[in-house]
């Protein structure tokens, strides 16, 4: 039985960002120098990891993301995945990652107990691709996403954020996408989180606007129930489709009411919402010693601190964040 919040919010989904390092440089996450790194002795070794997903488990937090920075570039990471998806009652284990890496480990981390990914693709234009992600290849992660399919990592869920301006000229050729087997695109609308340069208010394209653009150019949709997961997307289909078609409007109709997850960043501090710098430290009391029943009241003060929601919609930007890079999205 999951742990509740204040407001009756059941806490069942941890985000666990493995590293704040990434292989892309994407224009709407970081700067194309990069930013500073996390002092290496401060991120979570990987035993202090599944120690901590153990913990979580035991309080019914049982679906658990690898995120990071782009958890593939960590060494390591397919004995990490091995290891958490030993704990037992961990029912659900996944990963986001911008596939750059996929092709060479999808078969391995399948063989090591991974259920599924969800793939950063936020266009479908090679030469657009390197200039969003500023290093990256497209044809290479379509490889990595053909790979993952193969090993049984499925579904594929392909996660683009529309940025008016840069992308959103390709709203239909990605939902077009759904009608073939295997595809299945969940449009997100930008957030203010990381130190790029595309987030101004005139750059959110509201998912309100991005299905009415589906809508016009490849007919209705019709919802259907979100099989797999437990994030925050409203799923539907095209006429005749085969995938489906998944929408997150963290800005203009945010889902706060239904939060269910915690974020772990890659230094060992709790965030109990993704709107806010506050953070509950860890790794301090972790690596001095605490039992696992104090790393539970740990825990527990964590939810208890989530707020009941943002306040984006009404313009009101939040306090300074953490890059998205070390939040783990």
């Amino acid at each position: 039985m999951p742990f509740s919040d204040s407001y009756a919010r059941p806490i069942e989904y941890l985000r666990v960002s493995v590293t704040d390092r990434c292989n892309l440089r994407c224009r709407y996450c970081m700067p194309e120098e990069g930013i500073q790194p996390i002092a290496h002795d401060t991120v979570l070794r990987y035993e202090e990891i599944v120690r901590i997903v153990r913990v979580a488990v035991s309080m019914g937090l049982i679906h658990v993301r690898l995120t990071g920075g782009e958890p593939l570039v960590r060494r390591g990471i397919v004995d990490l995945v091995a290891q958490l998806a030993a704990i037992p009652g961990l029912e659900d284990l996944s990963m986001t990652t911008n596939g750059m890496w996929l092709e060479r480990y999808a078969g391995e981390l399948a063989q090591a107990g991974l259920g599924r990914i969800n793939l950063s693709l936020d266009t479908l234009r090679s030469e657009r691709f390197h200039d969003i992600t500023r290093l990256g290849n497209l044809e290479q992660v379509l490889r990595g996403r053909e790979a993952a399919l193969k090993a049984g990592l499925r579904p594929v869920k392909v996660n683009t954020v529309v940025v008016r301006g840069m992308n959103d000229d390709e709203i239909v050729d990605l939902a077009r996408l759904t009608l073939l087997p295997d595809w299945h695109v969940r449009f997100i609308e930008i957030m203010p989180l990381g130190t790029g340069e595309h987030w101004t208010e005139n750059g959110v394209v509201t998912v309100a606007e991005i299905r009415a653009r589906v809508e016009a150019g490849l007919g209705s949709l019709v919802s259907v129930p979100n099989e797999t997961g437990v994030g925050p997307a409203r799923y539907y289909q095209l006429p005749g489709a085969a995938g489906t078609l998944g929408f997150i409007s963290p800005v203009s109709e945010h889902f706060c009411h239904a939060c269910n997850r915690l974020r772990l960043t890659s230094d060992g501090h709790l965030l109990p919402c993704l709107m806010s710098n506050h953070s509950i430290d860890l790794r301090t009391p972790l690596r001095a010693g605490a039992s696992d029943a104090e790393l539970q009241i740990i825990f527990e003060r964590a939810i208890l601190a989530k707020p009941r929601g943002h306040h984006l919609a009404e313009h009101q930007l939040p306090e300074c964040l953490l890059p998205m890079s070390t939040i783990g999205g």
